[in-house]
């Protein structure tokens, strides 16, 4: 191996790096025994893995890192190139020699890949059992990797037993293996770690690569052109590659049976190439280690979306499915189905999966779906989804897969995940109906436990008001055509709108109060939170809704309507929005929380100057049995970055939408909310000034006629004379 050689290895990688969009990361390598001869066997799926591998783990260990790699790769100049950094021909007559040469010594460690080649449609798995396929037909893992291993810490053992006895044969394996110094031979123990690559996404287009390769030659195979699709779209567009390391396998523990020990400790000269008595009892090692090590290799597969999508997609029952159920179904299974320690899971879905239930912002369906589509997969008809079962379960062109097919490769690829492949089976099969109530059953509770935690975190007595406020409520409707997700006000809490709320439910429709966070507790939970916050819980409050009825409509009061207003900029689902009181900026709240501004504006100066900090001010609300007595400064900082939101968002509102305001509002200046009406984007849409004196006037007096405004709003929609 030339170190000068792994230098460029290095260069041409950072070069290739720069031209990639690929992100590289690894996790587990603090498993890697270090002082140690090591083995790496590695799932097989692109070529460039015979180059990336080898360096990234000499970044990791500080050790050389050879390769064994196809013999067809050994042709022209990447041939030489590839003597150079280590890689050796998998039909070189001295391989085997060679690898337990460099292991005994530890001068370097290996990369294997027990696959024997690459497994493009990652079909790993047959009747329970480890089968590759490949163009030529199937074979199990090879136990290359497992007897390699083996064979050096036989010589290893054997040399401590002989060299502890001074026998002669111990010289003349020395000779053999080339060893110059036999004491770090004897301290060496050897591992194989198993380590797992898993890409995302995985796309296979026109690119770069594949029109330079048509410009300048002419005639590429099948197998070129789709080896320069998938891997160049991967690699040039953009993918993430998780390399996980597994737990390493000690072999000296392999090596305890009887049969082995007599050939170990035998002092008569043994050849490398000798059948010896204990050969068969090797075999039966090797098969259980590389049992042991292809089960650690994919059961790091790294979970991603399109994992979930093409699994749950091949495993429902019906060819007809339809796309909300089918989010859905998803959002249920990151849930339910990633709960295991033992999980490998794309960094996208450790976060809250809400976006498949509202606006997709990720475009992790969006994505899946333009997929199976162009490949042929599913067709979309009448708002439903047919897929091809044929093309999920029969086989298909193994140099053709992962461009024509690549949803098949993604569901083959976590087959191997038993546990996770029965909770898949379990959600897929469920029907529709039972998805939606399992759904909203799980939404409500998070909502219900949400408000538990932080009325018990931050409960003040003597000032935080009765949990009744603060809990969302749910109301049943007598009809499933359409339900309405009401958001209270700042400094407020469910109960605010709960008059509203009932008036809705006695016409007939449901009813959804969440409860915006740091509300409904104490200011000091208020004072740590933020607007995405407080919009999460209407979107979750929406994919709530969209469970239980046909139709979603949206509405909110103060603060609350410009949650209620960004929301339905944004998520399809939502038919309608009305906005009572709503302000635009911070200006607009003429009264009550321009003075907390100024006073913020003073804290900041004396901020500068080592001043005290001022966290709240005091608040003398409409209906003291709801709202706080102190407002945080942090709380104003949010309303105002919200209402710079919703400002940017109102022309994307293209539903009905109706705004209703207080003429003497002493909070919210009706001039801001007519400028609200005025940026709605929607044709649909009305401005209904009230002779008020008050800011809350979904309570108290006069509160009955803006009730039947929104009421009488709600049932245009329901029958359809707003649409």
């Amino acid at each position: 191996m030339n170190p000068f050689a792994y230098r460029t290895t290095g260069l041409a990688i950072k070069a290739f790096s720069w031209l990639s969009k690929a992100n590289i990361r690894s996790h587990g390598a603090e498993r890697i025994p270090s002082s140690s001869s090591l083995i790496f066997v590695v799932n097989h799926f692109t070529r460039i893995e015979t180059l990336l591998m080898p360096y990234f783990i000499y970044r990791l260990t500080g050790t050389p890192v050879w390769s064994l790699a196809d013999f067809g790769l050994f042709k022209g100049p990447l041939g030489n190139y590839l003597d150079q950094v280590g890689a050796v021909s998998t039909r070189d007559p001295d391989r085997d020699r060679l690898i337990v040469k460099t292991l005994l010594t530890g001068e370097a460690a290996w990369v294997i890949y027990p696959e024997g080649r690459m497994v493009k449609n990652k079909k790993l798995v047959e009747k329970g059992r480890h089968m590759i396929s490949y163009a030529g037909g199937k074979h199990p893992p090879h136990t290359g990797a497992a007897t390699l291993a083996l064979r050096t810490e036989f010589y290893r053992q054997r040399l401590r037993h002989l060299h502890a006895l001074e026998h002669a044969e111990t010289q003349r394996l020395i000779g053999q293996f080339g060893i110059d110094d036999i004491t770090p031979v004897l301290e060496r123990n050897l591992f194989i770690v198993p380590v797992n690559l898993t890409y995302y996404p995985i796309r296979a287009r026109e690119n770069m690569l594949t029109s330079l390769a048509r410009r300048f030659k002419e005639g590429l195979s099948e197998r070129a052109v789709e080896e320069l699709m998938a891997e160049g779209t991967m690699f040039l567009s953009g993918v993430d590659v998780d390399m996980n390391f597994g737990a390493p396998i000690a072999i000296n523990r392999c090596l305890s049976c009887p049969t082995i020990n007599q050939d170990i400790q035998s002092g008569r000269p043994i050849g490398f190439d000798e059948e010896i008595r204990s050969r068969s009892q090797m075999r039966r090692e090797a098969v259980q280690i590389m049992k042991r090590y292809m089960d650690a290799i994919y059961a790091m597969t790294t979970v991603n979306h399109d994992h979930l999508f093409a699994s749950l997609l091949r495993l429902a029952p019906s060819k007809r499915l339809c796309p909300d159920d089918l989010r859905r179904k998803v959002y249920l299974a990151a849930a339910h189905c990633l709960t295991a320690p033992d999980l490998h899971l794309h960094r996208s879905l450790r976060e809250d999966q809400l976006h498949l239930l509202t606006d997709d912002r990720f475009d992790n369906y969006r994505d899946f779906y333009e997929l199976a589509r162009e490949t042929g997969v599913v067709t979309a008809r009448d708002g439903f989804l047919y897929k091809d079962a044929k093309r999920l379960t029969r086989p298909f062109a193994f140099h053709r897969i992962r461009r024509d097919n690549p949803v098949r490769v993604m569901a083959n690829e976590i087959e191997p995940l038993n546990s996770l492949q029965r909770c898949l089976r379990r959600i897929a099969w469920q029907p529709g109906f039972a998805t939606r109530r399992r759904l909203a059953r799980r939404l409500l509770g998070q909502a219900e436990a949400a408000f538990e935690r932080d009325y018990a975190t931050y409960r003040i007595e003597g000032e935080s008001k009765d949990p009744s406020i603060g809990r969302p409520f749910l109301l049943r409707g007598r009809s499933r055509s359409l339900g309405v997700v009401l958001v209270h006000g700042y400094m407020a809490a469910p109960e605010e709108v709960r008059e509203l709320a009932r008036f809705i439910q006695r016409k007939g429709f449901w009813v959804y109060a969440p409860r915006v966070p740091g509300h409904g507790t104490a200011p000091e939970d208020l004072a740590t939170r933020s607007y995405q916050e407080w919009l999460r819980v209407v979107e979750a409050g929406c994919a709530l809704m969209a469970c239980h009825c046909r139709r979603v409509v949206l509405g909110g009061f103060s603060n609350g309507a410009g949650l209620a207003l960004e929301t339905t900029s944004r998520l399809p689902s939502v038919r309608g929005v009305f906005a009572v009181c709503p302000p635009l900026r911070l200006q607009d709240f003429s009264a009550r929380f321009v003075p907390a501004m100024d006073i913020w504006n003073r804290l900041m100066k004396r901020i500068r100057t080592g001043g005290p900090v001022k966290e709240f001010i005091a608040n003398e609300p409409e209906n003291p049995h709801i709202n706080y007595s102190r407002n945080p400064i942090a709380g104003i900082r949010e309303l105002e970055r919200l209402m710079d939101r919703v400002e940017e968002r109102l022309n994307h509102v293209q539903v009905p939408a109706v705004v209703v305001q207080s003429a003497g509002d002493p909070v919210v200046d009706p001039r801001g909310s007519r400028r609200v009406f005025e940026l709605i984007g929607s044709e649909d849409k009305k401005y209904m000034l009230f002779n008020f004196d008050r800011h809350g006037i979904l309570l108290g007096d006069g509160a009955a006629k803006v009730h039947r405004v929104i009421g009488n709003f709600l049932d245009d929609i329901r029958s359809g004379a707003i649409d």
